[in-house]
């Protein structure tokens, strides 16, 4: 049995942030080979330890205190955690999972079917980011002890995943009714390490010592300290002077400010992609849009080649397409399928009947639009008539945007998965990202099959989808972005396939 979670004191969370990150630096760089501590930088920052609450590259902190019902192995494949195996019925809407025996949580509560029911229940209901991620999942059926069957509302291909990623994250039932939400603050979980409350400052810095007990295999670090930065050249600092063992830089000049450092390791991802992404194709706000020469006129107008080179210094790929290169409907010639060519942009407009142009005004978040970005978007476009207006946002404007719908477009980093449903779900089925729900007759024909096929049928059938929302210009992709996942060169780092973050187990001594 796991020993129990400290309780966390008021205290832990009266902490500056300087303060935490001058405790961070007083470590001396304690990880790497020979040694028993690891020190994680990030620059994201979880809503809360809640598995509910649990999203993206905010992973890493929950990984370490709860198991997942799946796990995810570094190339994508899947292998057993929690659930020891798992098995669909010929219309894949029926997924039955075994359970492993004899494992519990912190207080002794066994982990058994009841605590599967009760979490996905949960996570489900809630308002959490990943929620909706369990929309097909019908109902949640208790077989006995070690065997749970989820009942889909249609197949979904991205199922296994979303049960190795938030959705998958186990915690204990029996805190679910206690008053203030303890899971925020205080994990009970299954999984290798506990969160040390007298030495974390939530918010700044997330201390973990090795669970007792734990039911796996034993990760090489006896602790696990995952700490917060707002910016990527503290984190350089940090690794050069070994107060920080491992880190994920996606700023190019960083980047750059490391690619000499021998003492440094250093692993290469392409993980995002940036680009405009149409909300409007249907022209509700700006009529243009509806018509695919216009969309396609947007493509030929965008010079990626020296976008990439100037502004991500060459560290990426130009891409023309939404799906990554590990996914199956990934195709190679797609990636230069629109040429920057502004006469046949202008052409294509003419033909559209918008020779004049017209005003497309978007929002602009100047974390992911910098200066030069959106200077070299406004004179691509401007070269062919269309005059390309910014507003400066915020965060709190994220509801004008997503909720009020008052963009167009919005230029965006998102992930480009190897699981194709995601991409799908993601960004063409009617969503966050396709908020004005439009869709087409290809896209109704293509879907239903590739929910419901494996193999090669449903990769010709991804190809086809992909082909076309290409040609029928849905996005308007720049370049996949190129990541450098750095050590201090202790430890060695493996890339994580469908996350811009590494898991938590692909962390080892480098000797």
């Amino acid at each position: 049995m796991k020993k129990s979670t400290r309780a966390v004191t008021l205290a832990a969370f009266c902490v500056t942030a300087a303060a935490a990150l001058t405790g961070c630096a007083g470590s001396g760089g304690e990880g790497g080979a020979g040694s028993t501590t690891l020190t994680i930088a990030t620059m994201t920052l979880p809503q809360s330890l809640d598995p509910a609450d649990a999203n993206g590259s905010a992973l890493p902190f929950f990984q370490a205190v709860y198991d997942t019902l799946v796990k995810r192995e570094p190339d994508g494949s899947y292998s057993p955690m929690l659930a020891t195996g798992w098995k669909y019925d010929d219309d894949r809407t029926e997924l039955r999972l075994t359970l492993r025996d004899g494992v519990t949580f912190d207080d002794g509560t066994p982990f058994d079917a009841a605590a599967v029911k009760a979490n996905m229940e949960r996570f489900g209901k809630k308002a959490g980011a990943q929620a909706k991620t369990l929309k097909d999942v019908r109902s949640i059926e208790v077989v006995d002890k070690t065997h749970v069957t989820l009942k889909l509302s249609q197949p979904n291909p991205a199922m296994l995943y979303f049960l190795s990623d938030a959705a998958g994250l186990m915690a204990n039932p029996k805190a679910f009714d206690k008053p203030g939400d303890p899971l925020k603050t205080r994990p009970d979980g299954t999984g290798p390490y506990e969160l040390d409350s007298a030495k974390s400052a939530i918010g700044t810095r997330w201390v973990y010592t090795r669970a007792r007990g734990y039911w796996g295999t034993r990760l090489p670090y006896e602790n696990l300290t995952i700490s917060y930065f707002n910016n990527e050249t503290a984190i350089v600092n940090g690794l050069r002077t070994g107060q920080i063992n491992a880190a994920l830089l996606q700023a190019a000049d960083q980047q750059a400010a490391v690619e000499n450092d021998r003492k440094l390791s250093k692993a290469k991802q392409e993980f995002d992609f940036q680009g405009i992404v149409l909300f409007d194709r249907g022209g509700a706000l700006v009529p243009a849009l509806r018509d695919p020469r216009v969309r396609q006129a947007l493509n030929h107008a965008i010079d990626r080649r020296t976008m990439l080179d100037k502004i991500r210094q060459g560290r990426g790929e130009a891409t023309a397409q939404i799906f990554g290169t590990q996914a199956a409907g990934y195709l190679k010639e797609l990636d230069s399928h629109y040429a920057h060519d502004p006469a046949k942009a202008r052409d294509l407009l003419r033909q559209a009947g918008y020779a004049s142009g017209f005003t497309l005004r978007l929002p602009r978040v100047t974390a992911i639009v910098p200066d030069a970005l959106a200077s070299s978007l406004q004179t691509d476009l401007n070269a062919i008539g269309v005059k390309l207006a910014w507003e400066n946002v915020d965060a709190g404007a994220i509801r004008k945007i997503f909720t009020d719908r008052a963009y167009p477009a919005m230029v965006m980093n998102l992930g480009q998965h190897a699981v194709d449903w995601i991409g799908i779900n993601d960004y063409v089925l009617p969503g966050v990202f396709n908020m004005f729900g439009t869709t087409d007759d290809t896209v109704r024909e293509l879907l239903p099959r590739i929910q419901r096929t494996e193999g090669a049928q449903a990769r010709e059938d991804l190809r086809k989808l992909n082909r076309h929302l290409v040609e029928q210009a849905w996005f308007v992709p720049f370049y996949r972005m190129g990541y450098l996942h750095v050590s201090d060169g202790t430890v060695r780092v493996t890339p994580q396939s469908g996350m811009a973050v590494p898991s938590i187990y692909n962390y080892a001594p480098a000797k």
